[in-house]
């Protein structure tokens, strides 16, 4: 296991409903952390590899409490950055059976909005780092944002850090007049790995597959392989710089019953991950989240991509029954469900 991972983005505080709760059903929120790009940081730390997470906190007793969060993760904050007015805020109202969750964010005007590119010196802080991971979140949020990290990007390519990205399309974060594709594609060609889910493809970088099998398949809650392998080939020919193309498929049965999945196409070979049955599920946030990171773990490892894939299905599987954004299983929990080993059985 070699190389520091370095990921960029905004953390937020993250109110959440109690249980199943409407908003405000009682007067108390459950107050934690989260954000896709310290999710995927606090999966690696999990697993054990070095981790650098940058962004940007206010110089205040919330910013100074989501810092020590974070370090006592095992997170390196040495490239935090302090300034700003406040944090990002987002509401979460889980949902249950056919009524699904709710998720308000109150972030304008946070800390990292209001940063300039001149707060960020890529070159050292990404010095002697292995693999950069960055989101379609961040560049979403301002100009200046997707300025930043478009220019981190090319900055890792150029010192020769393997660099991700999952697309992540937020609707209601595109405000600033520019869509999604004029700014996405840009970033993807600094790229070497591209992660997404279906809509994803669409909505951030314009590309779809010709058919409508994988919209007929998603309202039947299933699966179409052979579209998702076209959609991972059309997205590696319009971007020839990415080496790898993965896709996560969620079959949404209802808010407590998914389907999930995912495929990797190397431009050689399509691979599928197992599908994991998920009832019940305790907290689908962060599962993307940790899909990546299984990702990064397992190519940082060594392994082939088939078993990368499998890794990375069973770390975002395993999410779904951890509450709150990060994704706390270890690298020996994760293989043993991609063993097999499902049944749920006490171990003592």
């Amino acid at each position: 296991m070699t190389g520091r991972v370095v990921t960029f983005g905004e953390i937020m505080l993250r109110l959440k409903s109690p249980g199943f709760e409407r908003f405000l059903q009682s007067p108390r929120f459950e107050a934690s952390f989260g954000g896709a790009e310290a999710n995927v940081a606090v999966s690696l730390a999990r697993c054990g590899l070095e981790v650098s997470y940058v962004t940007v906190l206010p110089d205040n007793p919330i910013g100074d409490a989501c810092l020590a969060h974070l370090r006592g993760m095992g997170i390196d904050t040495a490239h935090v950055a302090r300034g700003g007015h406040r944090m990002g805020i987002y509401f979460l109202e889980a949902g249950a059976n056919q009524r699904p969750s709710v998720v308000v964010y109150d972030r304008a005007r946070s800390s990292i909005t209001e940063a300039t590119p001149s707060a960020f010196d890529w070159t050292q802080i990404l010095k002697g780092a292995a693999w950069f991971h960055v989101t379609g979140i961040t560049p979403a949020l301002t100009a200046s944002m997707a300025t930043v990290v478009i220019e981190a990007a090319k900055t890792a390519q150029a010192m020769g850090l393997t660099v991700s990205c999952d697309f992540n399309y937020r609707r209601n974060l595109w405000g600033y007049g520019k869509k999604a594709p004029e700014v996405m594609r840009d970033l993807i060609s600094h790229v070497d790995i591209g992660i997404a889910n279906e809509e994803d493809c669409q909505n951030a970088l314009g590309i779809s597959v010709d058919s409508s099998d994988v919209a007929v398949a998603l309202e039947r809650g299933e699966i179409d392989t052979a579209s998702y392998r076209a959609l991972c080939e059309k997205v590696l020919a319009a971007f020839p710089n990415l080496k790898y193309q993965a896709i996560t498929l969620r079959e949404s049965f209802s808010a407590s019953s998914n389907g999930w999945s995912g495929c990797l196409h190397d431009r050689k070979d399509f691979y599928l991950g197992p599908r994991y049955n998920v009832t019940d599920i305790v907290d689908r946030l962060g599962a993307g989240d940790a899909f990546a990171a299984g990702l990064i773990y397992g190519f940082l490892n060594g392994m082939g991509p088939q078993e990368t894939l499998v890794f990375a299905s069973a770390a975002s599987c395993l999410k779904h029954s951890v509450p709150g954004d990060f994704n706390l299983c270890s690298p020996e929990e994760i293989r043993r469900l991609a063993r097999g080993e499902a049944s749920g059985r006490v171990r003592r």
